[in-house]
């Protein structure tokens, strides 16, 4: 029997188009070196498949193109690894729809933001040759698909190297920036740098304000599903780690403001928040799959499906109970008579900290 592999449709273009257009570009590097004696190797600019600033206006399909050329071989694997696990997940959590919107945005809008970023670098720099840097690659997605997965299942554990290394996924995009950061400063892989800090700062937005996802609450009345996700937990601090989420969610919440003032973003109301909230204990009581598996097989897998919900549930009430507590603190006492009603209305908590600082809960400290 001949072995299939499922993959869906949308992750099985995006595989298509990576192995393609690496194929392609190599072939013209190639065709373009210059194998005279005494010549200077340099790499060949490809501006027709990757993204080149200085010639970009004669080649714009490569904001969507440059993102799915690699280089070299091992950056084909692991970029091909990524969106074939990580695709299908994504794409049969989501839908193929709105898994190929996700890419689209996250492909096109970190390109289109570069553009200008080593325009005015060649320029302010004095350096000519910053503005014909081949930007290529799939950093932006690998940031992407982390933010997703944070959303998704953060309590999930991944274990390397036989169990010697485990890490929730909640604290995957954090390292991935760390990394990243780190290399451009030292070996010059800025491209890599930028790419990765766009791609998480596109996912995230998108998914916390415009994504259309499934209400899994029934609570919708329109059909159509929840817009964005605004629980606690899914705040841009909770992408760092616990000592770093002060100050980060401070800068966010003056960010918020802002574009809530000049009408970019649309506030989050107490139903919204609230909604968020009781998706995230739909997503735990869900018993989504593994990342790596399809699979709902019992056993082990099984048992840490249930432990990784309960670490979920706990997560979200634990920020619920914090918003019961900071709406009590600042209402006059209740009667006995009233105790009910009162606590029966919805919690109000300051904008911005509902938004975007709500930071400080850790389920386990780890």
């Amino acid at each position: 029997m001949p072995l299939r592999i499922n993959i869906p449709p949308a992750t099985r273009i995006f595989l298509v188009s990576l192995l393609a257009l690496s194929f392609l570009y190599n072939v013209a590097r190639w065709r373009q070196l210059d194998t005279s004696p005494g010549s200077v190797q340099s790499t060949p600019i490809i501006p027709y498949l990757t993204l080149v600033p200085s010639f970009f206006y004669y080649y714009p399909w490569t904001l969507l193109t440059a993102t799915f050329v690699e280089q070299n071989i091992f950056t084909v694997i692991l970029n091909g690894a990524t969106i074939f696990y990580g695709g299908k997940y994504l794409e049969r959590a989501w839908g193929s729809r709105e898994f190929s919107k996700f890419i689209v945005a996250v492909t096109v809008v970190p390109n289109a933001v570069i553009i200008p970023i080593y325009l005015i670098w060649s320029g302010v720099g004095g350096s000519p040759s910053r503005a014909l840097t081949q930007i290529c690659g799939g950093v932006a997605i690998q940031a992407s698909f982390l933010v997703a997965f944070k959303q998704l299942v953060p309590e999930h554990t991944v274990a390397i190297f036989k169990g010697l290394v485990k890490m929730r996924v909640k604290h995957f995009p954090a390292l991935f920036l760390l990394l990243n950061t780190l290399s451009g400063i030292l070996i010059g892989t800025d491209t890599a740098a930028f790419l990765a800090w766009l791609g998480l700062l596109t996912s995230w937005t998108y998914l916390r304000f415009y994504k259309q996802q499934p209400d899994l609450t029934g609570t919708s009345t329109n059909g159509l599903g929840i817009k964005g996700d605004a629980s606690e937990t899914f705040a841009f601090a909770c992408l760092f780690p616990d000592v770093m989420q002060p100050p980060i969610a401070f800068v966010a919440d003056q960010i918020y403001a802002l574009f809530v003032a000049v009408r970019i973003l649309r506030p989050f109301s107490e139903d919204d928040i609230a909604s968020g909230n009781q998706q995230v204990l739909a997503r735990g009581e869900a018993g989504l799959p593994t990342l790596l598996s399809n699979q709902r097989g019992g056993g082990s897998r099984g048992a840490g499906k249930r432990e990784e919900a309960e670490r979920r549930r706990a997560l979200a009430l634990k920020a619920l109970d914090q918003r019961l507590q900071a709406a009590s603190v600042g209402r006059p006492q209740a009667g006995p008579s009233t105790l009910g009603e009162s606590s029966a209305q919805p919690p109000s908590a300051p904008a911005g900290q509902s938004m975007l600082g709500e930071t400080s809960y850790n389920p386990d400290n780890t």
